[in-house]
């Protein structure tokens, strides 16, 4: 049987559950800022998975260059509410509308959405990259450092990944030494 001390080191004390579609998940969670034009990741936090993205916004967002204030920053429902800390970054907020209970979404607005979908789902690929080819979204290892490590070695590996893509199909996207 093994001893106290022992069940103690093996308990990951940083890690949390969340429900997200019903479906239960335990560990952390990588907030990433992608670059609209590239998808590559240009930076990244990490947290437990029952912080809220939004509480995460802050810490992930890099300031724009002075060429590029006012870039937009398309965020999905869930960040609604932190325009401000959004615009702080000097970023202009493109945040989907959400409907609440007995305000369903018009269909003018189900139709903004869409569009502003079809910009911000570029974030979805790179995570469907890292889980299907990469096989990256599974962690199994205790603890916050860990977790930030193993997370900060998955997107630097998908960065690399993306810039081969790029060099292969797209060299003039950007300019690459």
């Amino acid at each position: 049987m093994p001893s106290q001390s022992n069940v103690i080191e093996d308990k990951d004390i940083d890690a949390r559950w969340v429900k997200k579609r019903g479906e239960r998940f335990y560990g952390y969670k990588d907030n990433v800022e992608i670059c609209n034009k590239t998808k590559l990741i240009r930076n990244y936090t990490v947290c437990a998975a029952s912080r809220h993205d939004a509480k995460e916004t802050e810490h992930v967002l890099t300031e724009p260059s002075k060429e590029a204030h006012g870039e937009p920053a398309w965020l999905d429902a869930g960040y609604a509410g932190i325009e401000d800390v959004v615009r702080a970054k000097h970023m202009t907020p493109i945040i989907c509308e959400k409907g609440r209970r007995g305000h369903p979404l018009t269909e003018e607005q189900k139709e903004r959405n869409r569009q502003k979908s079809k910009v911000r789902s570029q974030v979805e690929h790179v995570f469907g990259f890292m889980g299907q080819t990469m096989g990256g979204l599974i962690f199994r290892g205790v603890g916050m450092m860990r977790a930030k490590a193993n997370i900060a070695l998955t997107n630097l590996v998908y960065n690399m990944c993306r810039l081969v893509q790029i060099k292969k199909y797209q060299p003039n996207l950007i300019a690459i030494q």
